[in-house]
């Protein structure tokens, strides 16, 4: 059995609901186990754990929300160096007001220096979170439980 971890924050409920697609998509892979947590409520063992990691944030000030720069605080200096950490596979989700780079970026710098894989493009939500960016979501997701159930990540 796999794990893929969904970590997201969302006040607006924006970022939740591209969440939710993800974990869907995540789901539909047979021995895949899916969980999906706010950023506030993860743990550096929920991290551990995972097979995959799939974080979303919503856009502030051009920047990762809070709660998210606070998961990686909490959990960077106990798994830095750590085996089952290194080269763990990850996706982004990001639910921006304007175009999402600044999140985006700093997300990615941060995974760096965890020394994560990135798998897949992102999805950026710009404005309105549509149809298609919730299917790109459940893609998404499909795609990062899918490859570490079958051992490519």
């Amino acid at each position: 059995m796999q794990d893929t971890l969904v970590v997201y924050h969302s006040q607006t409920g924006h970022t939740k609901r591209m969440a939710e697609s993800v974990a869907k998509g995540a789901g539909s892979v047979v021995d895949v186990e899916v969980i999906i947590k706010r950023s506030a409520e993860t743990t550096l063992q929920d991290l551990l754990d995972c097979d995959g990691l799939a974080i979303g944030s919503p856009e502030y000030f051009g920047y990762m929300a809070g709660m998210i720069k606070d998961f990686f605080d909490r959990t960077y200096n106990e798994v830095r160096g750590k085996r089952e950490i290194f080269r763990k596979p990850y996706v982004i989700f990001i639910s921006a007001g304007n175009d999402g780079i600044g999140a985006l970026n700093s997300i990615e710098r941060i995974f760096r220096g965890y020394q994560f894989r990135k798998v897949f493009e992102p999805v950026v939500a710009r404005r309105e979170i549509t149809e298609e960016i919730l299917a790109r979501g459940e893609e998404l997701g499909k795609t990062i439980a899918a490859g570490c159930e079958a051992g490519i990540y």
